[in-house]
């Protein structure tokens, strides 16, 4: 997945395989909401307008309407999907790329070798857990007490915050027996909960050459082996999908918090594009939103009583706010629009977790079955399709992956972590963002980057990720905490027709590379200084005598892709003296009556898969907005 291009070969090879899966489970005359069916159905006012039906927009939707009094109006520009490519386990990747996405691409990046990259982001009801890899995944407890330390050393935004939220979100249901028991997979009830319609569940089998994968890390000093991925702690671990086990089918937004919905305070129309969000004398009062049929195209505006919710996602939260009067005010001036709230943070501060490609192939593994029978071993292939079309079992239930190394510095850089500590301590961090920086974001990265530095020295924040696969060959490598910050503002040239523009501003802090490069490093001792080494390991990619850092680095900058589809960051949860753009209560500095809820407000990346961070984020912003009722 060294490139957009690699990504979109892999995943029609998974396709071409996937078959069968048969018809999608719902369709949408089964739908029990009240799905609208155009603008004139919109009441004049609601309770809480929330724009965005994705992870947190329906997660919040369903929760604030339960009680049968508030009344909530959610508004999504993509449409409702029906697809056995979004149901689909299998593969983890079926539902990936830009057909259920927004049609974006972000500028060429300067030290990518002036690459573009596709930035994926869910455009349907049901936002990214509709299409993304189903990892249920969840960082450590020093990157959530990470947010909350950018206010106070009491903030309830940390782990022990965070931890009843990230129970409730999901119900956790365990693996077979018998599965658990051939690969010795280990887990912890006490750390999920039970009470949620979206499922962390697992496959009905397992490759066994996942036990060979996961013993070697026994052979490197430092590395733990958590019993569960909910643990909050970094090291090799077993980790669920986003999985409905019964059916065998992905859980998501749609399934957990809106298919089964039938409210007559709960509304939600689709196709329809917020423009800007209404502020009368500093206080969120409504949004307007067009919709298009044909030639026509036509503006609505809806009040909201209470709140606006923007859920929009790290892409387009910031570019309805600009649109709207808040954010930077050059930027704004220049684009033609009024200021309502000078907020420089606004699409400042953005991340995402960039991959790279790394092949090393083990010669003499001969563990079978394995991922590879999948494509090469036609009775393979045939025993597992038998197995599914009777009873939904075997390989076909499996999505991406289960297990993985999440390790911190001191473990795979022993020797030189450190010294990029240290770097990373001292360096000028203004010179590493955009001239003209507000200075309030300049001190806001500044504050990161120190936070960054002590987790560099902790092996309990993890920079480096490596999915394992149970196959004789190496994998993707996912750098969990990128330093570099990237933009994503309107385009001034026609803000309100016109997509965003996204700069990753992939390596711009040249620690990154640091770090990259000792991930490489890592991985060839993996592969070549573990009990691997009697698999005669033969490295393909980057070549075996690249050792030099300057020609590691060219590698990487040829080869990294700065998007594991993560994004975050750019409406940042941080004081406003720091760059700050929400508060603690989610709530925009400057604008009564508006909160920001979804990706965009985490100020650091945690070190996993946003899906699981987001879908808590979304709970806790339930008991936050009630506490305002």
């Amino acid at each position: 997945m060294a490139s957009i291009t690699t990504f979109g070969i892999l995943v029609a090879l998974l396709l071409a395989i996937a078959e069968p899966f048969g018809q999608a489970r719902h369709g949408q005359s089964e739908l029990q909401l009240r799905l609208l069916n155009g603008s004139s159905q919109v009441e004049a006012a609601y309770d809480y307008v929330i724009i965005g039906a994705g992870t947190a927009g329906l997660t919040i939707a369903d929760h604030l309407t339960a009680d049968g009094k508030s009344t909530v109006l959610v508004i999504e520009n993509g449409k409702v999907v029906d697809s056995p490519r979004i149901d689909q386990v299998y593969s983890g990747m079926a539902a990936m790329g830009p057909t259920w996405s927004y049609q974006i691409n972000s500028v060429p990046q300067v030290n990518l070798r002036n690459r573009t990259t596709a930035v994926l982001a869910g455009n349907l009801v049901g936002g990214s857990s509709a299409i993304n890899a189903m990892m249920t995944v969840r960082g450590t407890s020093e990157d959530y007490d990470r947010w909350g330390n950018f206010f106070s050393n009491t903030s309830t935004w940390s782990w022990d915050g965070l931890l009843p939220y990230l129970r409730k979100a999901l119900t956790f249901v365990p693996p077979e027996s018998t599965v658990t028991q051939s690969v010795n997979i280990t887990y912890d009830t006490s750390f999920w909960g039970n009470s949620s319609s979206v499922y962390a569940g697992w496959p009905s089998f397992q490759w066994p050459g996942l036990t060979t994968q996961i013993e070697a890390f026994q052979d490197i000093p430092g590395v733990e082996f958590p019993v569960d991925s909910g643990a909050g702690k970094a090291g090799v671990y077993w980790f669920p999908t986003f999985m409905d086990p019964k059916i065998v089918q992905r859980s998501y937004a749609r399934t957990g918090h809106f298919d089964k919905i039938n409210r007559t305070n709960h509304d939600v129309i689709t196709e329809s594009h917020v423009t800007k969000i209404i502020l009368e004398d500093g206080t969120a009062t409504g949004v307007v939103f067009r919709q298009g049929k044909g030639n026509t195209t036509t503006y609505t505006t809806v009040k909201a009583s209470r709140e606006v919710i923007l859920s929009a996602g790290a892409i387009h939260s910031p570019q309805i706010l600009q649109l709207s009067g808040i954010g930077p005010r050059k930027l704004l001036q220049s684009a033609g629009i009024d200021t309502t709230v000078d907020l420089p943070g606004v699409g400042q501060n953005f991340q995402d977790h960039p991959m790279m490609f790394m092949s090393i192939v083990l010669s003499n593994f001969t563990t079978h079955p394995s991922p590879s029978d999948m494509f090469g071993n036609q009775n393979f292939t045939d025993w597992a399709q038998t197995l599914w079309r009777a009873n939904k079992t075997g390989p076909y239930s499996m999505g991406i992956g289960n297990a993985a190394a999440w390790l911190g510095m001191p473990v795979i850089a022993p020797e030189t972590f450190e010294s990029i500590a240290s770097k990373l301590e001292n360096q000028d961090h203004a010179a590493q963002l955009p001239p003209y920086t507000d200075p309030t974001v300049i001190a806001g990265y500044s504050a990161q980057m120190k936070e960054m530095a002590r987790s560099i020295r902790s092996s309990n924040t993890a920079f480096y990720n490596h999915v394992l696969s149970g196959a004789g060959s190496s994998g993707s490598l996912i750098d969990l905490h990128p330093l570099s910050r990237g933009t994503v503002n309107i385009n001034t040239t026609d803000p309100f027709n016109t997509e965003p523009i996204v700069d990753y501003r992939a390596l711009t802090n040249p620690v990154d590379l640091d770090i990259l490069i000792e991930f490489l490093r890592f991985t060839k001792r993996y592969f070549f200084e573990t009990r691997l080494k009697e698999l005669s390991p033969r490295q393909v990619q980057p070549p075996d005598y690249v050792e030099d850092p300057e020609d590691l680095a060219g590698f990487l900058r040829s080869n990294l892709s700065p998007s594991e589809f993560h994004p975050s960051g750019t409406c940042a949860m941080m004081p406003k003296e720091l760059g700050g753009v929400v508060d603690e209560s989610l709530k925009v500095y400057g604008v009564k009556n508006l909160r920001v809820v979804d990706a965009s407000i985490m100020p650091t990346l945690p070190g996993a898969n946003t899906c699981q961070s987001v879908y808590a984020i979304a709970e806790k912003a339930v008991d936050l907005i009630k506490a305002d009722m």
